[in-house]
């Protein structure tokens, strides 16, 4: 079983930044990472993707430009820095990885097998 662990999670102001951290049990490059986020009382969206070997990056539109994933394979970890922050972006950050899903699956929460605990991010002014 694959284990997941988020960090970096807490309150920032809007307009600010902030970069959680996931890491990863076994060899990252070799799976799809992605995160995830949950709003009380909303269901967990998409957020962003590091596709296995490098292969690509995926976006969810709402932070498209200003969130960017990217891979520290030295740590096995994946990055989200997130720009430009505002109250909407307020949830329970999860990460999660696939080591089978395909391509035309990397939105879908279904897609991943392994999930951590979550680190909760509060924008606030």
């Amino acid at each position: 079983q694959v284990q997941v662990q988020e960090s970096g999670g807490g309150l920032v102001p809007i307009g600010g930044s902030l970069r959680v951290s996931c890491t990863v049990s076994e060899r990252s490059s070799s799976t799809t990472v992605a995160w995830f986020r949950q709003a009380p009382g909303k269901e967990r969206e998409f957020v962003a993707a590091a596709f296995r070997w490098s292969s690509g990056t995926y976006y969810a539109d709402s932070v498209k430009g200003r969130f960017t994933i990217s891979r520290d394979n030295s740590k096995n970890a994946v990055l989200l820095q997130m720009n430009n922050l505002n109250r909407e972006d307020t949830a329970v950050y999860y990460c999660a990885t696939g080591s089978r899903l395909i391509l035309s699956s990397v939105r879908r929460r279904d897609a991943y097998s392994s999930w951590g605990q979550g680190t909760q991010v509060t924008v606030s002014s």
